[in-house]
């Protein structure tokens, strides 16, 4: 059973990934697939990838899909790093990226960026993480995070300065949004940005 915050992005994350409009998409950082096999049974999609490095996690999806009933033609689940992608993950229409980067050692986040929107270079990104303003909210002591995996967790100013910047880098625009709940000092529980591609980018095969 999921918590409300974890079914607000779950919604959230869905319906953003509906309304662009997508037919073929990434969840990279698939984990167990709470979203994953939301979307295997949406007969809107043509292909789904999903993409972690926990063996054990994929092997949970695996069954979750098995007792489910998928409307997906195409269905790929890899146990691999999203830093360093496969080529034919190049070009879908949307990747999502659901609570992954805090995961992410902040000196490899620029791997990361590199691979996501200069290799892969999806039409679309989604990206949530927690906004550490509301934690205090949720009972998470100062200078503590929500997750002992947590590398980092970042404010709603610092999660924007970060996206803007990789947008303006690469060719994409970001929006923003709050989700799970909406106060109007701290924002929600978690923070989503959206980026839509705007064009080439011509460095996209810079180091």
């Amino acid at each position: 059973m999921t918590s409300w915050h974890h079914e607000e992005r779950l919604k959230a994350v869905h319906d953003m990934v509906r309304k662009s409009g997508a037919a073929r998409v990434l969840d990279l950082g698939c984990g167990d697939g709470d979203l994953f096999v939301r979307l295997a049974a949406d007969p809107r999609f043509k292909e789904l990838v999903g993409v972690d490095i926990c063996r054990a996690s994929l092997a949970l999806l695996h069954a979750r899909l098995a007792a489910c009933d998928t409307q997906v033609p195409r269905i790929d689940l890899r146990e691999a790093s999203m830093t360093d992608p496969a080529p034919d993950l190049t070009g879908f229409d949307c990747a999502i990226l659901i609570e992954t980067i805090e995961h992410i050692d902040p000196d490899r986040l620029s791997k990361l960026e590199r691979a996501l929107f200069r290799v892969m270079r999806p039409r679309t990104v989604v990206i949530t993480t927690p906004n550490a303003e509301f934690n205090r909210l949720l009972g998470v002591p100062p200078h503590r995070m929500r997750h002992p995996d947590h590398r980092f967790e970042w404010d709603r100013a610092r999660f924007r300065l970060w996206c803007e910047r990789v947008a303006d880098s690469t060719g994409y625009v970001a929006r923003f949004h709050d989700i799970a709940g909406n106060h109007p000092e701290l924002g929600g529980a978690s923070q989503m940005a959206v980026f839509e591609r705007t064009g080439a980018d011509p460095r996209m095969h810079a180091a």
